[in-house]
């Protein structure tokens, strides 16, 4: 009879073991078809769109950008601690451009073992135009770039949490400025407080011709 119940409780563990790593190959997969349907719009607004940066000529040969494959461990949760006073900052860029952001604060994370922290913030124009804007802006830099990431540094966009402060950073969904397809266009240069010294192997590689 002992017997019997340690064989049956064995078996539950079994079971729970494969539902749990079922649940977990279910979530991942789920989620690469996610970035998988977010990268094809991308794709599809820089071929169709109106406002596409891609001259004629580009867009005759574009056959989709290039990118890190999905990776769920780029995907982090950090902590948004916002700045006790909002300052301007007028960010360098690519050409004569001189846009001003207003420094809303600091994201702090973990990402392969290190603790790294990012400034974010949003377009003083943008807050100017629209009554309450939720989304905050990151533009950044990391040890891919000028390797296999485009070499001024690359953009991620994050939703401010309404209520708490952890906030998701989906680095699978970093993208490049418009600069790095047509050099007609001014660009923010990542300020050099995001400038991380690790490798981001997640996102929008290299633009490449066809």
């Amino acid at each position: 009879m002992k017997i019997k119940y340690l064989l049956f409780l064995l078996a539950l563990m079994v079971g729970a073991t494969v539902f749990s790593q079922g649940y977990a190959d279910s979530a991942e997969i789920n989620y690469i078809k996610e970035i998988d349907n977010y990268r094809r719009g991308i794709n599809i607004k820089l071929l169709y769109g109106e406002s596409t940066p891609l001259t004629v000529e580009q867009q005759k040969n574009f056959k989709g950008l290039n990118y890190f494959a999905p990776d769920m461990q780029y995907r982090v949760e950090g902590t948004l601690v916002k700045a006790h006073k909002q300052e301007d900052v007028v960010m360098k860029t690519s050409g004569d451009r001189t846009p001003i952001y207003v420094k809303y604060g600091t994201v702090n994370f973990t990402l392969n073992g290190k603790n790294l922290t990012l400034t974010v913030y949003q377009s003083k124009k943008m807050l100017e135009m629209v009554k309450e804007v939720n989304t905050l802006f990151i533009p950044f830099r990391d040890e891919t770039c000028g390797r296999e990431s485009y070499g001024s540094g690359r953009y991620i966009d994050c939703e401010i949490p309404a209520t708490g402060d952890k906030i998701m950073l989906d680095f699978n969904k970093a993208y490049n400025p418009y600069c790095a397809y047509n050099p007609t266009y001014s660009c923010v240069i990542p300020p050099e407080e995001n400038r991380l010294a690790v490798r981001i192997e997640a996102g929008e590689k290299i633009f490449k011709e066809h």
